[in-house]
């Protein structure tokens, strides 16, 4: 059975969560596909800053090493897209719309089961995407 979903743009709280659980990058993705499928997982430019972000406030070298191996392996397994203005516009609907955002430019509901989602800390799904933004994810 083919999926409902698009594809995922993942937020930087899971994988924050992943790499202070001592998650190996392969392992974390790993975990994400056995629950949504093969879908395209996608990182936004904005995630690759907060993670690398860590890397500089990591409290010792270790950690800093370990926060930087993390982040350099999944821009290897991951594609990362660059924030433009419709997905600037996309991520501050998320941010003000809470878990249900609404999107007024859209061809088809920003409810719909097909519409490619944000995978957010708590394990919920957050629909962001409509139709007309599905290039984001290539």
């Amino acid at each position: 059975m083919e999926s409902a979903i698009l594809g995922l743009v993942l937020d930087s709280s899971i994988l924050v969560a992943a790499e202070r659980a001592g998650m190996t990058t392969p392992a974390a993705i790993k975990n994400i596909r056995a629950s949504v499928g093969e879908v395209p997982i996608v990182l936004c430019a904005l995630t690759v800053a907060e993670l690398a972000h860590g890397i500089y406030r990591a409290r010792s070298p270790e950690r800093a090493r370990q926060r930087r191996q993390f982040l350099d392996e999944l821009k290897t397994q991951l594609p990362v897209h660059p924030v433009t203005e419709v997905t600037a516009e996309i991520i501050a609907r998320i941010g003000g719309a809470g878990s249900k955002p609404q999107l007024e430019s859209t061809s088809r509901s920003a409810t719909s089961s097909s519409a490619p989602v944000l995978w957010n800390s708590d394990m919920r799904w957050v629909r962001a995407m409509s139709a007309t933004s599905a290039a984001f994810l290539g």
